[in-house]
């Protein structure tokens, strides 16, 4: 995939970041957010009230197919 090459190591990431076509996760917004819902997707932090963030290490084992389950 050639996304992971440009995917940050560290840090905080937006949800425009973690899905396609800028991102490495090739789904829907709709799609994702039942993913979080139902705990298949990493779970979100808020910074703000219009602010969500995930962790890159989160978004990393999810595409590199380490997730817990």
């Amino acid at each position: 995939m050639t996304h992971k090459s440009s995917f940050p190591e560290t840090g905080l990431v937006r949800l425009s970041q973690i899905l396609a076509p800028t991102g490495p996760i090739p789904v829907s917004k709709s799609t994702w957010w039942q993913g979080v819902k139902d705990k298949r997707f990493p779970q979100p932090q808020k910074l703000g009230p219009r602010t969500t963030v995930w962790k890159v290490e989160d978004i990393r084992a999810l595409f590199e197919g380490q997730a817990d389950e």
